[in-house]
């Protein structure tokens, strides 16, 4: 299944040009809160309550027609994951990956969903682009192997990992508003055996950056959730951005940047520089 967020907190199954509106079906009674009612139906699944879905039941509404919103506004936790693509650390000179960095957390409050814009927050400080899988955690996973890694996994979905490129440490340049783009729905993981083995690009301004295949991760996604489970538990809802390849570059006001995974979705959203300030005039710069 494709399950999206649509017009003002509606949870919707993806059926060809369709959204088929299964709210109360799969979110249940109550209101979502903040976390959506995506988030509800998966902390449902964990608990074993999963519903029959009765289509007949349901309204529908045409894709075209839907505005789509971020599948997971507020996760319980982003994990990022840096430096897991040995390209990627080619280009950026880095000495280090995934294996001796670890891995990272965002702010959940950075989350927009497709059509937003990342707002840029300096005129004088590079903001880049980083398109990667996101694997959504279905089931609690503490100290999970590889091998057992996929049964804690409930789906897919697109993330951008916006980034400065100023001195801050990673959580503090990846974490501004705006700056998790995730959508444009979640692909359940029955409808893709073997996350590993992913096309990705990622296009700014109508140009191609980023071209890769998941096959390429230095920590495959099973081992990515071993590892990751091993330093915190998971919990359902959780949402782990996989790493980026090479070909991150700076963001323009007026940008569009597009986001495809093969069979999980395509993620588009602007980029709005208007509200860009110096680097200098950000909150507690002085003089040391």
């Amino acid at each position: 299944m494709r399950l999206a967020l649509f017009n003002k907190g509606r949870l919707g199954l993806v059926d060809g040009y369709e959204l088929v509106d299964v709210t109360e079906q799969l979110a249940g009674s109550g209101t979502p809160g903040a976390a959506g009612a995506l988030h509800q139906h998966i902390e449902t699944v964990a608990r074993g309550g999963a519903a029959e879905i009765d289509l007949t039941r349901c309204a529908r509404v045409p894709l075209v027609e839907a505005v789509l919103e971020a599948p997971l506004p507020r996760p319980g936790k982003i994990i990022g994951a840096p430096v897991n693509y040995l390209d990627h650390k080619a280009e950026m000179e880095y000495t280090t990956s995934v294996a001796d960095l670890g891995v990272f957390l965002k702010a959940n409050s950075s989350v927009i969903g497709p059509g937003q814009d990342i707002l840029l927050p300096y005129t004088d400080k590079r903001t880049d682009q980083e398109g990667e899988l996101g694997v959504v955690i279905g089931r609690t996973a503490t100290h999970v192997s590889a091998d057992d890694a996929l049964d804690h996994v409930f789906g897919y979905t697109c993330v951008l990992d916006i980034t400065v490129r100023s001195g801050e440490d990673r959580s503090t340049r990846k974490s501004f508003d705006t700056f998790t783009p995730i959508g444009p729905w979640v692909v359940t993981a029955d409808e893709i055996p073997d996350p590993d083995t992913l096309d990705l690009r990622c296009d700014v301004g109508g140009a191609t950056r980023q071209r890769t295949n998941t096959a390429d991760l230095i920590f495959g996604v099973r081992e990515l959730i071993a590892y990751t489970s091993s330093v915190m538990t998971l919990h359902p809802g959780d949402v782990i951005a996989t790493g980026t390849p090479a070909g991150v570059g700076p963001l323009s006001h007026g940008d569009r940047v597009v986001l495809e995974i093969e069979q999980v979705g395509r993620l588009e959203v602007g980029v709005d520089g208007s509200r860009a300030a110096p680097y200098e005039q950000r909150p507690g710069s002085r003089d040391r």
